[in-house]
């Protein structure tokens, strides 16, 4: 079967040409590099820097304000473990208690897919036995992200229209405007999981009761906390039928100001309301807070978007960026003291793509001067011109290929996995030297002056089964690498892949691509004999002798 394939694409050479022509164009599109393809669209392979080797772990996050260590980890973080062990496919949890909220981490076997085991977390979560967590704690799931989802970092700061840095903003209002405004923005970006809000202070309403008024009253702190949750809240009644017009009847009670609280009544004596205001002061303030963000020795606001598992972290920081330019026109400005006006101003100070693409950089680099070299060592050891030419175009084409291989699998494009066609690229050269000296000797040999299309495929017979063995052979030495499990297989496998596709592309191309190619190249083989004939009869005269 294989000897059937070399014949046909050596007598049907416009089959060769086409798989050559999808296999440069597809490759070019997949190609991680942000090559200029021209008409042709793009979809790179998902591209990082590092290859992600965290464990397979969901994280469910419970907050509990206000609860000593010890009380988290026996009313919740024990409970909750216990009942999550039961999940198909957990291999092991690991749990963490702290002030006021807990962290437990759900570790799954490595063939577990991700977003089923986060299904499976959420039906556990929703089916827990009641009274199993103290009232009002309700147990989330954290963002479908890994450990390297933390893609872009940036702060919020006020500047003006020259970008100098200005001042004239509370962290209170620039924490409100990242919350309120910022963050939904970002967060609605394709392949972003998160926007995680740090620095500043949280915006609230802050109520000190008088505990002395509370006892004259005879007032207890349930109540206060009863009449503030219901006068924060609207009521939908009935509707009323008015002259054949139907009223919607409504209580509008939600909060808009200090004074709406402070109105609330708590508790009415002989006809008498007693208000909030009464037996409490109220105001606007900052929640506690257990952390602050610190750039250059001062404190600023700002957050971090995460990338969401799977997704291609340029594409979702390109993303990121189209909405924080869309989005950075109708940040509120201030007019200062002196003058100036403030406008509040995204200010990146960590973004992966310089990192990832200075690594594709130095790769590409790499690739391009060891092909380069390749080249040249195989134009002065071959010393055929046309040879070195097939063998040379072995080269690229064989690396488009598996970078179409790369999207297909789903690997990802990292130094480690671009590093194996690096690797693989001195035994895709000998498949094809091996295969090009031989179709040389055959032409050499041909003293019966057989048609082109036969050598060739007589000298592409002879060796073709050795050359698949002996890629086979190479392939078959990486099945360890394969059978890697945990941290060292998420490190070494996409290498011991990118490696395979190489092999198996350069297999592809000189046994089914080049002997087409060299029947062409080398159809001309009497050109150079007649050139030298046309040339000595040239320089040697005619015998003149009678």
């Amino acid at each position: 079967m294989l000897n059937k394939s070399i014949k046909f694409l050596i007598e049907n050479k416009l089959v060769a040409v086409l798989m050559l022509v999808a296999f440069v164009g597809f490759g070019t599109v997949y190609a991680p590099f942000n090559w200029d393809t021209g008409l042709l669209p793009t979809d790179p392979v998902a591209v990082d820097a590092i290859p992600d080797i965290g464990e397979n772990q969901q994280i469910v996050f419970t907050k509990w304000d206000g609860r000593s260590p010890q009380d988290i980890e026996d009313q919740i973080t024990y409970p909750l473990t216990t009942t999550l062990l039961g999940v198909p496919g957990v291999k092991t949890i690991r749990s963490s208690s702290m002030f006021g909220f807990s962290s437990i981490y759900i570790i799954f076997e490595e063939d577990v897919e991700f977003y089923w085991s986060r299904s499976r977390i959420l039906e556990k979560l929703n089916s827990l036995p009641a009274n199993l967590l103290p009232d009002g704690v309700n147990p989330a799931l954290g963002p479908d992200a890994t450990g390297l989802g933390q893609i872009f970092w940036y702060t919020l700061e006020g500047r003006d229209k020259d970008g100098n840095v200005t001042g004239g903003w509370d962290l209170q209002e620039m924490r409100s405007i990242q919350d309120y405004y910022v963050k939904y923005a970002l967060a609605s970006a394709s392949g972003v999981s998160e926007v995680a809000s740090i620095g500043g202070y949280v915006k609230e309403y802050q109520i000190d009761v008088n505990p002395e008024l509370m006892r004259q009253y005879n007032i207890g702190l349930n109540q206060v906390v009863k009449a503030v949750k219901e006068s924060n809240k609207d009521i939908g009644a009935q509707t009323l039928e008015i002259n054949k017009v139907e009223y919607l009847v409504r209580g509008l009670g939600y909060v808009k100001s200090i004074a709406d609280i402070e109105n609330a009544v708590v508790h009415t004596e002989n006809y008498t309301a007693i208000k909030v205001s009464d037996i409490a002061k109220v105001s606007m303030g900052p929640a506690a807070r257990r952390g602050i963000l610190d750039k250059e020795g001062a404190e600023v606001v700002g957050a971090v978007v995460v990338a969401r598992y799977g997704a291609n972290p340029p594409e979702v920081i390109t993303n990121v960026k189209e909405k924080i330019e869309e989005l950075s026109k109708g940040l509120p400005t201030k007019v200062l003291s002196d003058g100036r006006t403030s406008q509040a101003t995204i200010v990146p100070f960590y973004d992966r793509t310089e990192l990832i693409q200075e690594t594709l950089e130095t790769l590409n680099e790499a690739l391009t001067l060891e092909i380069l070299i390749t080249i040249l060592v195989i134009l002065v050891m071959v010393f055929n011109l046309r040879a070195s030419i097939l063998i040379s175009g072995l080269l690229p084409v064989a690396i488009l290929m598996v970078f179409i291989a790369m999207k297909f699998f789903e690997v990802d494009a990292n130094i480690v996995a671009l590093s194996g066609i690096a690797i693989a690229i001195g035994t895709m050269v000998d498949v094809g030297i091996i295969l090009s000296e031989n179709i040389i000797r055959h032409l050499d040999e041909d003293d019966r002056n057989l048609p082109i299309n036969t050598v060739v495929y007589n000298a592409t017979a002879e060796v073709s089964g050795a050359i698949v063995t002996a890629v086979l052979t190479t392939i078959i030495s990486f099945i360890p690498v394969f059978t890697m499990i945990g941290a060292e297989g998420k490190l070494f496998r996409p290498l011991a892949f990118t490696k395979t596709f190489a092999l198996t592309a350069s297999i592809i191309i000189a046994l089914f691509l080049i002997p087409p190619f060299a029947a062409f190249f080398f159809k001309s083989r009497n050109i150079r004999k007649a050139a030298n004939y046309g040339i000595s009869s040239l320089l040697i005269p005619p015998d003149s002798s009678p």
